[in-house]
């Protein structure tokens, strides 16, 4: 009776030791939140890097399945770039205007960086007509 009954409890911990793994390893939040559409950004560096956009509702599961996820970004139709950066208490390194577009390059609590003028960047803020299209490290491939 008492074989049974520790057999028991070991299952019961071994399940709950993988349970605390899982979570415990397991990606961690989104970086934006909100977004139609969401990007992530997968590969090893630029060079090697693909784009997997998926509905901004379905983002979480996704994010779980992939690999080598290095930058994620999203577009926000109703939004300026001053309510993102605001909403991410993010610091603004450098602004740039450019081809039509109004581009922010900060540092905010994202998990991605590259170095940029010098300084960690972490966040990518382009406005252009009308919509805000975030990014980190920075929005790849352009806007």
């Amino acid at each position: 009776m008492n074989f049974i009954r520790a057999a028991k409890l070991g299952i019961l911990l071994s399940l709950a030791c993988v349970i605390f793994a899982a979570v415990a390893i397991s990606p961690k939040r989104l970086c934006f939140d909100g977004g139609k559409n969401y990007t992530f950004f997968c590969g090893t560096s630029s060079a090697d890097c693909h784009e997997i956009t998926v509905s901004g509702k379905d983002a979480k599961s996704v994010k779980l399945a992939l690999l080598n996820v290095c930058g994620e970004a999203t577009v926000y139709e109703n939004a300026s770039a001053e309510q993102i950066i605001k909403k991410l208490n993010a610091k603004v390194i450098a602004k740039e205007e450019l081809c039509g577009s109004v581009n922010y390059y900060c540092k905010a609590n994202l998990p991605y960086a590259v170095e940029l003028y010098g300084t960690e960047i972490n966040l990518h803020v382009s406005e252009k007509n009308g919509s805000v299209k975030v990014g980190s490290p920075i929005i790849f491939g352009g806007y």
